[in-house]
């Protein structure tokens, strides 16, 4: 388990694979996204270290490497507030059925949480320094946090930086999966775009390390998914 801390957040990362994010703001932390089965108490060991109590959850999207210890932490954290997208909270509940106007297949885990959230977010609403930023693609609610503090970007699985900065409308051929179990590839890509107009300082994502920097990376990764997308 590996805790580096960049700026006003600490990354708690399985295996160096699977990222959670703690963000310090003035009333106690705020979690984003739970990572894998058993990450909680990692995740509690570390806020403790912090010196500050969890009071929200966040999550990107209903995936199970991203709810994992979602309802072990919120039986640890009975108060804290529990957001997703009002799209994703219907995966979140177990009902994976396609919504009027989606087509195609969902793909990747959708375990469903016995944790219900508090509340559900759309895009342009600000929690905390957080800003929400609805990023349809990879899950039809997906969604991005940016920190208007220091333009750290938690962009969920829109981009990964494990073995080089990819967004997933693109295969990584080193690690693959993200975009393997992403739902719509275009709507990711347009994602992907939409993000990089944020002139994020740090690429903070699910899968891989904080990225410093980014932004030429981000667009190297854009301007390859969009070839791919050009030749289907």
């Amino acid at each position: 388990m590996s805790i580096p801390t960049v700026e006003s957040h600490t990354r708690i990362s399985r295996f160096g694979m699977v990222n959670a994010f703690l963000v310090q703001e003035d009333d106690g932390l705020t979690l984003i996204d739970t990572a894998i089965g058993g990450s909680s108490k990692a995740i509690l060991a570390q806020a403790a270290d912090l010196g500050a109590p969890i009071v929200r959850i966040l999550l990107t999207h209903a995936h199970t490497d991203h709810i994992g210890s979602l309802d072990a932490l919120a039986d640890e954290l009975p108060d804290a507030e529990v957001m997703i997208s009002a799209r994703d909270a219907i995966l979140l509940a177990g009902d994976k059925s396609l919504q009027p106007g989606e087509s195609g297949k969902l793909r990747g885990g959708y375990p469903g949480a016995k944790t219900k959230p508090t509340r559900t977010l759309e895009g342009g609403e600000t929690i905390g320094s957080l800003e929400v930023i609805a990023t349809p693609g990879h899950t039809p609610g997906h969604l991005a946090f940016l920190d208007t503090r220091d333009r750290t970007l938690y962009c969920g699985d829109v981009f990964t930086t494990l073995f080089g900065v990819y967004t997933t409308a693109r295969a990584n051929p080193l690690f693959p999966l993200p975009t393997w179990a992403t739902w719509n590839r275009e709507l990711e890509l347009n994602s992907a775009i939409e993000l990089r107009t944020h002139e994020p300082t740090a690429l903070a994502p699910g899968h891989g390390p904080v990225n410093i920097d980014a932004l030429e990376q981000m667009d190297d990764a854009i301007a390859k998914s969009a070839e791919i997308a050009k030749k289907k």
